[in-house]
């Protein structure tokens, strides 16, 4: 079955909506509009005002999923997020838990500018208690947004816009209403014993990109598809470096302080470094503003081009 990530998101939270009636929706225009992406379409109509609410509000003990048109626009609720969501539970001494999911578009659209191109993945991943996801696919946004609803903890779950209407298979597991993807555990979306790539979100479908150019070269590439940033699965990403000696992580957020970033210092640490036969290299948005000019936007986010240079440079061919 061939299924969007839009629709997937939707049917998630209608499965989720449906499942518990603790859980509902609230943000800017997801009630009569169905949302700014319609990812929430049919659900004002399905549940009603009482559980799909245009106007922010807060009610001690139901399950809310709040979407940010855009994270760009979650620095106006970042105090919300971080002292008060991210702190509850550990200055309650674990009597107040915080089951909350804020949910929307992460990172780079088109044309949209610097104000609205942020990736905020490694923003929210310095916050200790919360959980922040990053999905690619179809599978990965139904699945991971349901184990987002169902947890007590905190989420922050990015999406990506240029993701929400690209088509992927939907196994039949994956269809079921049961079915979940468990947060802060990584995915192989492809194997290979010449270099390891990991990414998140739309950069996966990158790399895969890249690696089927590769593959006709000779050269393998494993890439693993993150999903989760904190917590982050660090031990398939050592394991997998153990294999192919090599590491090249991909992202569109800036460098500095980035998850690439994170990944390189954490390999550095651990018992994966001594089987490095190269420097970890990254591929990372330009550390400017994003420009509004598409041609200079291009040049601001990975291209699929980059990576190979990336890996080729890793690999010294």
């Amino acid at each position: 079955m061939i299924v969007t990530v839009r629709d997937a998101l939707n049917q998630a939270m209608d499965e989720e909506m449906e499942r518990d009636d603790r859980v509902f929706l609230m943000g800017e225009e997801v009630a009569q509009y169905d949302g700014a992406y319609k990812v929430s379409r049919g659900l004002w109509k399905k549940y009603g005002d009482k559980r799909v609410i245009d106007t922010p509000i807060s009610e001690a003990g139901l399950r809310p999923i709040c979407e940010f048109m855009t994270f760009n626009f979650s620095m106006q609720a970042i105090d919300q997020v971080i002292n008060s969501a991210a702190k509850t539970y550990y200055m309650s001494a674990g009597l107040q838990s915080v089951p909350i999911v804020f949910r929307g578009p992460n990172g780079a659209s088109a044309g949209v500018a610097a104000q609205h191109s942020q990736c905020f993945a490694a923003w929210y991943a310095h916050c200790p208690g919360l959980k922040v996801v990053s999905p690619w696919n179809s599978e990965d946004a139904k699945g991971l947004l349901k184990s987002a609803i169902r947890e007590d903890n905190p989420v922050v779950f990015l999406e990506n816009e240029l993701m929400y209407g690209v088509p992927f298979e939907l196994t039949e597991e994956s269809q079921s209403k049961d079915f979940t993807i468990p947060i802060g555990k990584a995915k192989i979306e492809r194997q290979g014993n010449h270099v390891t790539m990991v990414s998140h979100s739309r950069f996966v479908g990158h790399c895969l990109d890249a690696a089927a150019v590769l593959a006709k070269e000779g050269i393998e590439c494993e890439v693993i598809n993150l999903r989760t940033i904190r917590p982050m699965d660090v031990e398939c990403i050592e394991t997998s470096v153990m294999k192919t000696n090599h590491l090249v992580t991909v992202e569109g957020g800036w460098p500095q302080f980035g998850v690439g970033a994170e990944i390189c210092a954490r390999i550095m640490e651990g018992p994966a470094f001594n089987y490095l036969d190269a420097p970890v290299t990254r591929v990372t948005g330009v550390d400017i503003p994003m420009p509004y000019a598409k041609i200079l936007e291009d040049h601001s986010l990975p291209q699929i081009k980059d990576i190979i240079f990336s890996v080729k440079k890793t690999l010294n061919v």
